[in-house]
């Protein structure tokens, strides 16, 4: 239950985000392919800069444990 509380807590800083103007998500660079029948949508800028954030911020913590 965990991972899952984990999931619905990014999915609302997303939300926030998008709330106060940060357009996680709908960045350029963004994936988005639309036809008749389909939609492909991959997030890619989205993905790299959650990635950076997240380094960054697990490292942060990890240096305050070390001490």
């Amino acid at each position: 239950m965990q991972l899952l509380d984990v999931f619905i807590f990014l999915g609302g800083l997303v939300w926030l985000f998008s709330k106060f103007g940060i357009p996680f998500g709908n960045l350029p660079g963004d994936i988005k392919v639309s036809g008749e029948k389909f939609s492909f949508y991959f997030p890619i800028i989205t993905s790299i800069i959650l990635s950076i954030a997240l380094t960054i911020i697990i490292n942060v913590i990890l240096a305050l444990f070390r001490k």
